[in-house]
């Protein structure tokens, strides 16, 4: 078992050599490399995997041996300093790791054939080689420095794999929004680490505890400034990973390529600001106030990320305010010292989300052949619809991924995300109440966009407006005509695709009939399959990652399933709350020597009664919201017909009288509110960004007439002077002795006025 973890120090390594060779080639050999980029790919999964072994044979001994290793080595000896590299596997590293790459090895599976026609195919796989290596090396850090270092390293490469496409003013602009409002964390996160050292003088975080918490008992610290130093820590882990105020960065970077936005923004990059929180909660739990402030900050970007995906247009768009959500419940746990749900979600979420957006991709995909590659069209869900008859199998991917997001069981994010409303209502009842309310919203959101993709008819706004009336009950309906108008007079080759559709159909309907004899050629025959496009199904190389990411969503959820009942409580030294964990599972096992939780042994035999309770209340709050999705935006079928929803709907506001339109009023502040993102962004434009730049525009001005003013006023005062004084020498000394006399009679009537 040593001699497997001395070795560890090479996991980050592999893909960086990757990511160097493809460099080396391009720079000296780029006809070849370009040839042969397929290889490249081939490298890059195969060393990732081999990166994946050897995390899955740490992480059964972390489960067998539950021990910690770690191996440091001196960089930098100077005096009493003493700067020390090295790795440390733990358990929180060991899951971190198994995470990592096998969500990679998926998404650069899936990136072969979704960058296939990019030009910079090559580029692309060096970026993602260069991030793999730097969230490798972050989980594995054995101190702060080393992971502020690979911390920056990661930002570097979100900024070059969000503004890929930099050519597109949007993505440009998107990689500078996130690389900015990250720049503000990580600023806090460095003054943080500083303001430790100051304190404990040491960066080791074995050796940072320690001495905190001997520092802290005796009572020789400043609690002021720690807790300073502790803001300032939390402040990059909340940039980020996308929480509260410090989210408006994530929807934007949905500009960079897919892959990109699983990869990084639902599975690893944002999780890196809860690992930092997860890795530094023995230091949070002694710091009074600041795990309050965590648990605040985690469901206030639940709420708003529930909010916000609302009413997006945008599938990704929509999958990135979720994944701000999920993030924030994640945050939330760790903020009520639920260690082992926070961790466990986030596991759970990242193969859920990770599922979403390759899926996403693949529906992005099947637009193309009808709208051809246009971002602000072919991600828009105002003109999907009906793609179930044409991508199935993306669809049940999409829906499994769906499932486990809205917490139904046996799926992944069931176990967990009810082990954190579990956990919400022992810590504060009204905590819970907005965690279950959101969780309700997560159901209906996300039901929103799975049947608005793929239910009713392809594109059934326009059929609407071409006369058929089994149209769909979509989302604009709810919102109003105003937006469909314009998005029809803007698409009108989607229009013409149904219109054609239309005769085709009906076309072959007729010469199917046995009493009529076609006379005219079928339409099939002059428009064959080259210029009638239908969505279309994926390749296989796009298939498999999401087929295989089916299964960790069905069997994830595994790790947490209760199996031996056994009370465990953790404590906050900061307050008297008691955070109880019921269940001991193979996840509490392997996590219960990270945090110091205290044993209260008891009956062992799982309570199934409690447990179906607290599951039964969770899955209900998600069948509220699928319900009323469906309600809302789900295609009236015969069945729907039959119970006739959508007139109880309508009578509803036809009733109302009076109250319509304080309903409809209602309704579109809702609206407005999603679909602005709660007017955060236009606040921060119009009070930080101009402010700024007013700022900016008077310092300059201050600058250019104050400053230089006063410098270029004595300059000339001085020419003035002299230029005036001189035509005064006349070369007489006389002259110059009574001038002399006459200031020396002024100096002393001026000394006399003073006194």
């Amino acid at each position: 078992m040593e001699h497997t973890y001395e070795y560890s120090w090479i996991i980050p390594f592999l893909p960086l050599l990757v990511s160097m060779l493809i460099g080396a080639g391009l720079l000296f050999f780029p006809t070849a490399t370009k040839n042969l980029r397929r290889i490249w790919t081939i490298l890059s999964i195969f060393f990732l995997s081999l990166v994946m072994l050897f995390s899955i044979d740490l992480f059964i001994q972390q489960i067998n041996s539950s021990s910690i290793y770690q191996h440091v080595w001196s960089w930098t000896i100077n005096n009493d300093f003493s700067f020390e590299f090295g790795h440390l596997i733990d358990p929180l590293t060991s899951i971190m790791l198994i995470l990592i790459t096998t969500v990679g090895i998926l998404v650069l599976i899936y990136s072969d054939n979704y960058m296939s026609h990019d030009q910079g195919y090559l580029k692309f796989f060096a970026y993602m080689n260069l991030f793999n290596t730097s969230m490798l090396g972050l989980v594995t850090s054995s101190n702060l420095i080393q992971i502020y270092i690979f911390w920056e390293l990661v930002g570097m490469c979100s900024y070059l794999l969000i503004g890929f496409w930099f050519t597109r003013p949007i993505a440009a602009n998107a990689c500078q929004k996130a690389f900015v409002t990250n720049r503000v964390g990580d600023f806090g996160l460095l003054l943080g680490i500083l303001g430790l050292y100051w304190i404990t003088g040491s960066f080791e975080f074995r050796d940072l505890f320690q001495i905190f918490q001997n520092l802290a008992a005796k009572n020789q610290v400043n609690w002021l400034f720690v807790t300073l130093c502790a803001f300032l820590l939390l402040s990059g882990a909340i940039s980020k990973s996308a929480q509260f105020p410090f989210h408006v960065w994530l929807p934007d970077a949905m500009e960079g390529p897919t892959p990109i936005s699983a990869l990084i923004h639902a599975a690893t990059m944002v999780a890196a600001g809860i690992f930092l929180v997860a890795r530094l909660l023995p230091l949070f739990l002694v710091i009074p106030y600041i795990m309050n402030l965590i648990s605040v900050i985690g469901l206030i970007t639940v709420l708003l990320g529930a909010t916000f995906a609302l009413a997006q247009k945008d599938i990704k768009r929509s999958l990135a305010y979720s994944t701000m959500s999920q993030l924030g419940y994640m945050m939330f746990a760790l903020g009520m010292g639920s260690y082992r749900a926070a961790l466990f979600h986030l596991i759970t979420h990242a193969y859920s989300k990770a599922l979403l957006f390759l899926g996403s991709g693949s529906i992005i995909h099947s637009m193309e052949p009808i709208i051809g590659y246009s971002p602000e069209r072919n991600q828009n869900m105002v003109l999907m619809g009906g793609l179930t008859k044409y991508v199935p199998i993306t669809k049940i991917a999409f829906l499994g991924g769906t499932l486990s997001l809205c917490g139904i069981p046996p799926l992944a994010c069931f176990w967990s995300k009810d082990g954190i409303l579990n956990d919400s209502w022992l810590y504060s009842p009204s905590f819970a109440i907005i965690a279950c309310f959101t969780a309700g919203l997560t159901a209906f959101y996300m039901f929103r966009i799975y049947l608005l993709t793929f239910e009713g008819h392809l594109n059934a706004h326009f059929q609407h407006y071409n006369g058929q009336k089994n149209s769909s009950f979509y989302s604009i309906s709810l919102w109003g005509k105003k937006e469909l108008k314009r998005v029809e007079k803007n698409f009108t080759l989607l229009n013409n695709f149904l219109i054609l559709r239309k005769n085709l159909s009906k076309n072959e309907k007729d010469s199917s009939r046995k009493d009529m004899h076609v006379t005219q050629p079928p339409i099939t025959q002059f428009y064959t399959k080259s210029t009638l496009s239908y969505p279309q199904e994926s390749d296989n190389t796009m298939l498999f990652p999401m087929l295989t990411l089916i299964l960790f969503t069905l069997f994830v959820g595994s790790l947490g399933i209760p199996f031996i009942k056994d009370g465990l409580t953790i404590s906050s030294t900061n307050s008297n709350k008691f955070i109880k964990e019921s269940h001991l599972d193979i996840l509490s096992k392997l996590l219960n020597p990270s945090i110091n939780l205290l044993y209260k042994n008891s009956n062992n035999s799982v309570d199934w009664y409690e447990f179906f309770i607290d599951a039964t209340f969770s899955v209900s709050i998600a069948f509220f919201g699928i319900v009323l999705a469906s309600f809302l935006y789900k295609p009236i079928y015969s069945s729907f017909q039959k119970w006739n929803l959508h007139n109880l709907f309508s009578t509803f506001f036809s009733k109302a009288g009076s109250n319509k339109f304080f309903f409809s009023k209602v309704i579109n502040i809702i609206y407005d509110w999603s679909y602005n993102s709660g007017y955060i962004d236009a606040f921060y434009a119009r009070f930080l960004t101009k402010g700024i730049r007013k700022l900016a525009a008077f310092t300059h001005f201050f600058d250019t007439q104050a400053i230089d003013g006063i410098t270029n006023g004595i300059g000339i005062t001085s020419f003035v002077a002299g230029e005036s004084i001189k035509y005064a020498g006349d070369g007489r000394i006389s002259s110059y002795l009574l001038f002399f006399f006459f200031y020396l009679l002024f100096f002393f009537f001026f000394l006399s006025f003073l006194n």
